[in-house]
């Protein structure tokens, strides 16, 4: 009889990976602790390993490249916007200048 399909949160997968990166058990041993099939410690081992340099290299790279034009492009179209309508709700007050 087959179990059914089991999806394993990020962090047990985190967990298995860097349990299996350690090195100090076995594949057979690691798969009877955690519960899982043995050909997918591997796999979870070569992602962690893949994505931490990939990790490091993102933030370094993120430093590098200095801030976020497209967030900023979108920033000062808000901030176009908003002034547009407090220009308009100024021009509708009894003294234009906006005091009382």
């Amino acid at each position: 009889m087959k179990r059914p399909r089991r999806n394993h949160a990020p962090a047990f997968q985190a967990k298995v990976a860097l349990a299996a990166v350690k090195g100090d058990k076995t594949l057979a041993e690691l798969a009877q602790q955690f519960d899982v099939p043995p050909n997918q410690i591997p796999q979870g081992k070569t992602q962690l390993l893949e994505r931490a340099m990939e990790l490091f290299s993102m933030a370094a790279d993120r430093q590098a490249a200095g801030p976020d034009v497209k967030a900023l492009h979108a920033k000062s179209g808000h901030l176009v916007l908003e002034n547009a309508c407090l220009a308009g709700a100024l021009g509708r007050l009894p003294d234009a200048r906006g005091k009382r």
